[in-house]
């Protein structure tokens, strides 16, 4: 991997010793310039998890990924630049109130002089990394996210005027990428899988998030928020290229985003 290129596509530049301040940088950065996106698989695009392939589309390409991606490439840059990082396997929270299946989530564990849980991967959510112990947290937009014990295992909470909701499930066990092949195919496959029936781009700002879901633009900063429907392939591709710096093949791909509305699940 060339870790140069990478660097220069999360526009890094500083220093490069691993400690809390360089994974707080990395991390926040890779937030801002990667979005969290499933284009592919609309585009019926196999979604591969190979370090070489993963390194092409991210950042050769310049494109995002889902969570199996992101994090599993900055799990790859982190190790290059001498940081200790493992693969975490988390159970994301359904909207029934229950939790997926083991690997259906990826997420990072880094060794520092105190453990940090770290997830470039998650869409909306923490933007620094949070000390990996009962309380650490992170605060974005007024909304406080926070690691918490339950039972064996441990939660990622967030927390805002409304309550308090568990956003995942996850255990302190080291994990191999190859160990998410089979949830990865599943979230790219199967009529079950959320990511099968909506497509979504979506990065961090500085100011808030910049998101396109389904055809409807949506940018939220320092607490207000606009949306706005996009009108066809041409309206969708300026927006692509301009807020996330996504340029697709043709027009024929940007006509099969146009084409492809939200669907329900069955049974929803």
């Amino acid at each position: 991997m060339d870790v140069e290129s990478y660097l220069r596509r999360i526009e890094y530049h500083g220093p490069r010793q691993p400690s809390a301040s360089l994974l707080r940088s990395l991390h926040r950065q890779h937030l801002f310039t990667v979005p969290f996106e499933n284009l592919d698989i609309p585009l019926a695009t196999p979604v591969c998890l190979d370090i070489p392939l993963l390194y092409d589309k991210i950042v050769v390409r310049r494109r995002g990924g889902f969570c199996y991606e992101l994090n599993g490439l900055f799990s790859e840059l982190l190790t290059a630049l001498g940081f200790q990082a493992h693969m975490l396997s988390a159970r994301v929270r359904r909207d029934d109130g229950g939790f997926g299946p083991e690997f259906d989530h990826m997420l990072l564990k880094v060794e520092l002089d105190e453990p940090w849980l770290v997830d470039v991967g998650f869409g909306e959510s923490f933007v620094h990394p949070i000390p990996f112990n009962p309380g650490g947290s992170d605060t974005v937009d007024g909304r406080r996210y926070v690691i918490a014990p339950t039972g064996n295992e441990w939660q990622l909470l967030r927390e805002d005027d409304k309550g308090q909701v568990p956003l995942y499930l996850f255990s302190d066990v080291q994990r191999q990428l190859g160990d998410y092949v089979g949830m990865c195919n599943y979230h790219q496959m199967s009529p079950e899988s959320h990511f099968t029936h909506n497509w979504i781009c979506s990065k961090a700002t500085p100011e808030g998030r910049v998101t396109i879901a389904n055809m409807r633009l949506i940018i939220t900063r320092c607490g207000s928020r606009e949306e706005s429907n996009l009108i066809g392939e041409a309206d969708l591709g300026v927006c692509l290229r301009d807020y996330f710096g996504i340029l697709l093949d043709g027009s024929a791909d940007l006509l099969r985003l146009t084409a492809a509305p939200a669907i329900q699940k069955p049974g929803n």
